[in-house]
Order: structure tokens, then sequence, then C-alpha cells
């Protein structure tokens, strides 16, 4: 029996613990997050691990919930102490679950505690791990710089005064690169009942007067350009599923014009709007260099009575259902056939579209850029062994693994990073098992590149950084 998570920890052979030793100690760059440039700015120190662990961490609350824990001990009122001893209670039955593994790791990456967390050791480990937090070695700067992270992109809004992002900048006592990445969802958003609102804030961000689907666009460019000169590279999309329904110029500023009067869309005139307002975007991407992030797939906000009560992002999303291939290879297309496809990397939360993106990935790839399109990482529900070795076994059938830009956290928590290594380790182990079996021929030279590469290499050679 292998011992609970030891330095070989999903590493289930000889080839596999080589190549790890090779990935281990790569950089990490983290091109996809939710982590706060606020806090990053300002340097926060954190009273307790509950803060730092469940504050906003919804992946946490639907276990709590599913363990028949109470909503004051989630996102209520109990006491800091409560709320850990309830995570407490729910991890110790997760098994199987990539939260239990993820938890253990950061216990035992940041805070050096190895033992299983359980209600037997759970205030020895709230000890353990306050007594740090609540020294400066243990604040937002410094839990980024212990893990090794040389860039991150944050989500950020048009509108977003990119304050923070400056300030850090600014500061060259913090070595990392802080980089905003653009967010336009509220943008494209009409059938949204404040729409008109945020418009409000997208004109005074700008400076445009929006009376138009074409003023729109000019303030987006406008926000762009303030984005280019704050160092953004990437964009990122949350969608239903990739659209693709084009109309002409007259029917999509007659749609806007219509929302500006105060009428809410039909559902094929959301996706029409929609439609123009990614080919715009992707154009503009193109014309700046910057990544295109396509998300998609999930089904938001099922539970309507807490979304009442919570809001979104609360842990009350799930997997959606027929995501379109052909409206996918549609929008690429129209972008292909005036050279204006951008890099782009494409993620559906729908485990089962997996060969799909593989297939028409496959399609629009050329020799703008090595693996220009990407079969984007595990995403959210996927985020697990299972999923991450489905995402990689199905680009290794269908693609390219080796150019692979790797992992990202799409997490709110600076203790997240070592979800890079629980990346690694199914990486390291699925490639040393593909060598042990005899699949592919034991050249470590080329085999440890390759894992370095697709942890960190690849990444900051696709974006730019």
């Amino acid at each position: 029996m292998k011992k609970f998570m030891d330095k070989d920890f999903l590493l289930s052979n000889e080839t596999a613990k080589r190549l790890y030793a090779a990935a281990e100690k790569m950089p990490i760059i983290d091109y996809h997050c939710h982590i706060s440039p606020k806090e990053i700015a300002e340097d926060r120190v954190f009273k307790n691990i509950t803060e730092v662990w469940l504050g906003g961490d919804h992946y946490k609350w639907r276990q709590m919930r599913s363990n028949g824990i109470d909503e004051k001990y989630i996102t209520g009122d109990a006491s800091d102490y409560e709320k850990f001893e309830k995570w407490t209670e729910t991890l110790q039955k997760a098994i199987g679950n990539p939260l239990y593994h993820w938890s253990h790791l950061e216990l035992q990456r940041y805070f050096g505690f190895y033992k299983p967390l359980t209600p037997a050791t759970c205030k020895e480990a709230w000890e353990v791990c306050n007594a740090k937090l609540n020294t400066p070695e243990f604040s937002a700067r410094n839990l980024i710089r212990m893990s090794n992270v040389d860039t991150i992109c944050t989500t950020d809004d048009p509108a977003d005064t990119l304050e923070w992002h400056r300030m850090i900048r600014e500061d060259k006592s913090f070595e990392v690169k802080v980089l905003p990445a653009w967010r336009p969802d509220k943008a494209m958003n009409l059938e949204k009942p404040d729409y008109k609102d945020y418009l409000a804030k997208l004109e005074k961000a700008s400076g445009v007067k929006i009376a138009s689907f074409k003023d729109l666009c000019a303030a987006l460019r406008n926000r762009m350009e303030f984005f280019r000169e704050n160092g953004c590279l990437v964009s990122d999309h949350g969608l239903e599923y990739v659209m693709y329904q084009p109309a002409t110029e007259a029917e999509i500023e007659k749609i806007f014009a219509d929302r500006m009067a105060g009428n809410i869309p039909s559902r094929a005139d959301e996706i029409k709007f929609k439609t123009a307002c990614m080919l715009f975007c992707g154009r503009e991407y193109a014309r700046l260099g910057w990544v295109m992030q396509l998300h998609y797939g999930a089904l938001r906000d099922n539970n309507k009575n807490m979304y009442a009560k919570l809001g979104p992002d609360t842990g009350y999303d799930s997997i959606n259902t027929g995501a379109s291939a052909a409206e996918l290879s549609g929008f690429l297309n129209a972008l292909a056939l005036t050279d204006e496809l951008p890099k782009t990397i494409l993620y559906s939360l729908n485990p089962g579209d997996n060969a799909c993106i593989g297939t028409i990935m496959g399609c629009f790839q050329n020799s703008d850029a090595i693996g220009k399109i990407q079969h984007g990482s595990a995403w959210w529900f996927n985020d697990n062994k299972t999923g991450m070795q489905e995402q990689m076994i199905s680009l290794a059938n269908l693609g390219l693994l080796s150019n692979f830009v790797g992992m990202l956290t799409d997490s709110r928590s600076f203790l997240s990073y070592t979800r890079h290594e629980y990346f690694r380790r199914i990486l390291c182990d699925l490639i040393g098992t593909w060598v042990e079996n005899g699949e592919y021929p034991d050249d470590f030279e080329f085999l440890e590149k390759t894992v370095q590469d697709i942890s960190y290499n690849n990444c900051k050679r696709y974006f730019g950084f």
C-alpha cells in the first residue's frame, strides 16, 4: 500500500516519477483566474484559514450542502471556526473528490501539515494554519511568491479602471506580473434587466456616447486599447454556447435600438446580437494579437430561491448540454475567411464535447502559431483526475498533446496554485504509463522537455508573456 499523498502521489511508475522531477520546479503561469488584484495590491493578510479557504469557494460550499450542513455554516453568520469545523466534517467524506486532494496539498505545501484533516485533527490544523497566516510571510503576495508564480491574469470588465493593476505594476518590490484579462460579457448580455445601467458605466469609462451598436463597438475598442496599454494579452468569454447566427448591420442596429427603447429582445435577436459582438471582438483580438478564450456549456443559477438570496457564483450552476458544433465551426470559419481568427482556446464544461473540440480545432490550425487553436484544460466540474485524464487523452488522440498550453487555476483563492502540481502529476503519470506500456519510446530528453513545455514553456510562448 502506498503512503497517503507522499512524494510519489499519483505517480504510478518510475517513468512518471522521473518526468515529474523535470516538471515539478517549472514556474507557474496562471493565465485565467478570479483572484482580486486589489488584494494583491494591498498585500492582504488573512485572519485565518477559513478566510482564505472558504471565502467565496463555491466548490466547497456545494459539498457542504451535499453533507446536509446548514447554510449558516456555509455563507451565513456562524463563526469562522465553526465553518472550518463543518468543512472538516465534510472533507473526510469526500473520498475520490478533487477537493480532498487539493485541500491536503494546500495543507502540506503551505502549512507543513501532513496529517489527514478530520474532526480529530481539526483544532490542530486550525492552530497550525492560523499561526502562519497571521504573519507577513503569508500575505497574499508572499503566498504567490512561495508558489513559484511567474504571471497572473485576472478577470476584468471593460469598464474597470485597472487602478489596482497599475499600483502593482508601479510597485517595484513585487516581481510577479499581474496582468488584466478582458472579460466583456456584460457588454454583450443585452437580455439582462440592468443592461442599460451597464452601458452607462461603459460610456463613462470610454468617453463614448453609446447610442448605436456602432457606438458600442467604438467604446469597446477604446477600452481594449486602454487594456492593451496596461499589459493585457488575453480575453475571456463566459458563453452559454458558441453562437453563430449572422445578421446584417441594419438588423443588429435595430435590435440594439429596440433594447435602448426598453424592449427585451427575443431569443433569436439575442443570439444574432451576441454573434455580432463576438465577431467584432474576435477581429479586434486578431488585430491586437490577443488570445481569445471561450468558456461555454454552463447552466447557471439553477436554484432560483438560493440565487435570490445569495446571487451568482455561489454553487448553483451545472453542466449544460446541446452546444452546437455547427455554430462553433461557423463562428471560427467566419473569422478565418478574412484571416482574422485569433489564437483561440476552447473550453466546454460538458466533457462530452471533448472530441468535438478536438476535431473542429484541427480544421483551423495553421502556421500562424504552434497549436493556434487549443483544447483548454479540463474546466470546473471536470477539474479532477478523471476529467484531466480524459481531456488530455482526447487531445492526444485528435491533436498534439505536446503543444498543449496546460493548466490554469480559474480560482479565487491564493492557495489554489497546488492545482498546477496536481495537474503536472497527472500529466506525468499519463505519459509515463504510455512509455512503460511500450506505446512511446523512452526518449527522456524529449519527454522531460515535453512535460516542461506543457507545464510552462508552451504557455509563455503562446500568450507572449
